[in-house]
Parts: structure tokens; C-alpha cells; sequence
């Protein structure tokens, strides 16, 4: 049985009564159904790139100072369109927070969690084939929480990720499933 301990608008704290144990409590998203993370692989003359956000995240930054995170594009499923399916999200926070659009979407995971003893939150992970790098939208900041976009030559993504942690960034466990799935399709 759960509880509802303290309700917004985006956040519920949840605790999960559990007969002769303490609560359990996390945090669950009332509005949302699902997480997309998008690992876009765009192909170039040149070679095949991936995009990174740059990211300051408020529970991040009021616990560890003015620290840059580094993440895939991902937004919520349902958050503001409650038909909205995990493929229409996928389109749509691509399109948002990047400017491609994807020729298709090789979805990897579908419940993979973040952290499974603090939130209820789940993610579909997947892998956009981006062929048209002609900026189809003009990314968004999304209130000023995305603050920077940095494309990566696909062979140079471990090398990159290590780098960024070494300068202080903050990585996500989406970014490292991202960058595994990156080397599973042998882009490498």
C-alpha cells in the first residue's frame, strides 16, 4: 500500500507502507507516464557524431554548487498531452532540444531506471538515426536548465566522458547506458 506524505504539481513524495518494516519513501512524477532518453547518432560527411546537453540541475546544484551535468536529450511521456505515446515524445524532445528530427528510433531499453530506491521513475532508451543535419527547429533551454549542446565524434565519446568527469561535470547514469548502447551498435 502507498501513501501520498506531500503532493505538487510534479513531484509527489510517496511512502510505501510495508507490514513490519519502515515506510519506504521516494518520489513519484504524477504527470507522467514514462522518461525518454534519446542517444542521437548523427550521421556526417565526416563521420558519425553524438549530441550531449550541458545541463545545471537545480537538486544538483543546490547540493554540490554550480555544477554542469552532462546528458542525453530526454523529457517526459504524457507530461503535457496525455495520449501522447513514448514514439511521440521521442520525436518531439528530439525536435525540442536538439533541432534534428530522426529518419527512425531503435528504442534499447524500456524500463530502465535511474535510481530504483529513491523513485518510481522509469525510461525508454533509445537510439535516434539522424541522416538530415539540417537544424529542422531551434533547440530550447528548457527554462535555462539546458545550458550548452556539444557534439562528439562518436569514436571520441569515451575519451570525452572521461574528460568531462576529470573537469568536475556530473555524468548521468542515462549518459553512460547511452554511451554502452553506443558501443554495443559498434560506432566505437
Amino acid at each position: 500500500m502507498r501513501e501520498i506524505l506531500y503532493k505538487t504539481k510534479f513531484l509527489d513524495l510517496m511512502a510505501s507502507k510495508r507490514e513490519g518494516k519502515g515506510d519506504w519513501v521516494y518520489a513519484h512524477r504524477p504527470n507522467a507516464r514514462n522518461v525518454v532518453i534519446i542517444v542521437p547518432v548523427i550521421h556526417k560527411l565526416d563521420g558519425d557524431y553524438t549530441l550531449f546537453l550541458t545541463t545545471k540541475r537545480p537538486p544538483i546544484t543546490e547540493e554540490y554548487g554550480d555544477v554542469t551535468c552532462l546528458e542525453f536529450p530526454a523529457g517526459l511521456v504524457g507530461d503535457e498531452n496525455g495520449d501522447e505515446t513514448t514514439e511521440d515524445a521521442l520525436n518531439k524532445e528530439l525536435l525540442e532540444e536538439t533541432g534534428y528530427a530522426a529518419k527512425n528510433f531503435e528504442i534499447k531499453v524500456k524500463n530502465l531506471t535511474s535510481s530504483g530506491g529513491m523513485t518510481s521513475e522509469k525510461s525508454t532508451l533509445a537510439v535516434a538515426e539522424i541522416f538530415d543535419t539540417e537544424k529542422k527547429a531551434e533547440p530550447v533551454d528548457d527554462g535555462g536548465v539546458i545550458t550548452g549542446r556539444v557534439e562528439v565524434k562518436i569514436c571520441d565519446v569515451p575519451e570525452f566522458l572521461k574528460e568531462a568527469e576529470e573537469k568536475g561535470m556530473y555524468l548521468s547514469a542515462q549518459t553512460l547506458a547511452g554511451a554502452y548502447f553506443l558501443a554495443l551498435k559498434k560506432y566505437l
